[in-house]
């Protein structure tokens, strides 16, 4: 899972550690969440910052190749993605590939639907499958009482299962996929 909101952000990781707790109880899913925010990663892509943050990026990188499947949660803003969220992306561009993607997006009335759709051209140019269902909140804290649990516990449950599920199907079948013949773009 790939996060992008601050700590200090009051929906963000409210919605990650119930992304978090669904996956583990989905059972097929070993999760290891990725920070963009806590990653540290320079938000400009060129030689330079990689030289200067070169631990950091080999950290994610390897962390990013390992996963089969990927859920990205992300805040909406100004009709795009946290610019920490676009530049891991931008800073790994082969790990993704031939692998699914589902998404978690939260905003206003928009639900995060805009940088789902930035994002899905990004995953596109990678050679990665965007899913179809994923979930998205409008107020995403008002969905969660103040220990961190939801509100309609069965309708974002039920969301989170199909996409879950879908995700699961894509990661095996691309993960066979791959062992047939490794990905060439």
């Amino acid at each position: 899972m790939i996060t992008s909101s601050p700590p200090e952000s009051s929906s963000g990781p409210v919605v990650a550690r119930w992304l978090t707790r669904q996956a583990e109880q989905f059972g097929v899913f070993s999760v290891d969440v990725i920070d963009a925010v806590q990653a540290d990663l320079p938000v400009v892509v060129s030689p330079a910052r990689a030289a200067e943050a070169r631990d950091r990026l080999d950290e994610v990188a390897t962390r990013i190749e390992a996963a089969d499947a990927y859920v990205v949660v992300t805040a909406e803003y100004n009709h795009g993605c946290p610019a920490v969220l676009k530049s891991v992306i931008d800073w790994h561009p082969t790990q993704w590939r031939g692998k699914p993607v589902s998404f978690v997006s939260y905003g206003g009335r928009s639900r995060g639907l805009r940088a789902v759709e930035q994002l899905r051209q990004t995953f596109a140019e990678l050679h990665v499958a965007t899913l179809r269902d994923g979930v998205s909140l409008a107020d995403a804290r008002s969905h969660f009482d103040e220990d961190g649990n939801p509100r309609d516990a069965p309708g974002l449950e039920a969301a989170v299962k199909t996409m879950l599920g879908q995700l699961m199907w894509w990661a095996a079948a691309l993960q066979q996929a791959r062992e047939r013949r490794p990905f060439a773009a």
